[in-house]
């Protein structure tokens, strides 16, 4: 019995050291925020890359790829106020059937009373290529029915990891009745 006992003893004296907090003294002090050498991130030489799509905006059928999740008030015959969420998928050429390159994913509403221009926020999620698994984003105005539509590039991931540059987009074809577009852009992004 007192072998038990002892065992016993043993054993919860070794459970209460094993959990038992211990305190480290770090020589280190942590600060907010520390300058890093960019050799430390191994960044390359910066480049300048340049990628052109076609964006198609998809908003009827079985699978709609925008969607409208907030409906403008009536009183605004331009739509102000309305917000779409999207996953549209990016092509190489105009024609939805030409190899997917990337999916745009984000959301888009129109912010002005005076004419049909919105707020673009959205990543290009690149799933071909090189770049397959990087991400570009876009955020900017758009005012669409002007010709040519320039927004800024903001940063990326991946390949494209401190990315900034602009993005011109064009309307390919748009679809009145349903709203549905496909919208050629051209990216110019500076990345290492």
């Amino acid at each position: 019995m007192a072998s038990t006992i002892s065992a016993f003893n043993i054993s919860t004296i070794a459970i209460l050291i094993f959990f038992m907090p211990i305190h480290v003294t770090c020589k280190q002090k942590h600060e907010f925020v520390r300058e890093i050498n960019k050799e430390a991130l191994e960044l390359r030489a910066e480049k300048l890359s340049h990628f052109r799509f076609f964006w198609h905006d998809i908003g009827t059928g079985m699978h709609p790829t925008s969607v409208t999740v907030v409906k403008p008030l009536p009183k605004f015959r331009n739509g102000f106020g309305f917000v779409n969420m999207i996953d549209n998928p990016v092509t190489i050429e105009s024609e939805l059937s030409s190899k997917l390159v990337a999916r745009a994913q984000g959301f888009y509403a129109s912010a002005s009373q005076a004419e049909l221009a919105l707020l673009m926020i959205m990543n290009f999620v690149f799933v071909e290529g090189k770049y397959n698994g990087s991400t570009s984003t876009l955020l900017g105005r758009n005012p669409v029915f002007h010709k040519v539509r320039e927004m800024p590039v903001i940063g990326g991931s991946g390949l494209l990891r401190f990315a900034r540059g602009y993005a011109q987009a064009r309307t390919h074809s748009f679809n009145l009745k349903t709203g549905e577009a496909t919208v050629e852009y051209n990216i110019y992004v500076m990345h290492y």
